[in-house]
């Protein structure tokens, strides 16, 4: 069957994934990322020198990731850009438990470039 431009966007494509995050007492919503989402990811990993030159930019990577992928249970976004900082914050363990489900579920990372080869 071959879509239709409706069809497409009106598809509801994107998922949620509950975490369960022992350091915060409870657990959280994970949604696959849109476009957009992931096109902001990629850029917030990037610095543009003054002399045009890109260096990677690591920093909050996982407040970052977190930040853009943690909804409530209606699919609305908890954090803006603007909490990075304080996300950052918190717990390594935290943070690391729900940055590598969002990996996984927005297919991120080496397992998901091994997974994606294996495939």
């Amino acid at each position: 069957m071959t879509l239709t431009k409706e069809q497409i966007l009106e598809a509801s494509d994107l998922q949620n994934l509950q975490v369960e995050v022992p350091e915060w007492g409870g657990s959280v919503f994970v949604r696959s990322m849109t476009g957009a989402d992931r096109d902001a990811f990629e850029a917030s990993m990037v610095t543009v020198n003054a002399d045009g030159s890109r260096m990677p930019d690591m920093r909050n990577l996982r407040a970052k990731l977190v930040a853009l992928t943690l909804v409530d249970a209606a699919g609305n976004r908890l954090f803006d850009v603007g909490d990075i900082p304080r996300l950052a914050l918190k717990s390594a363990a935290a943070l690391e438990r729900v940055f590598e489900a969002a990996q996984r579920l927005n297919g991120l990372g080496v397992k998901a470039e091994e997974e994606a080869v294996k495939n």
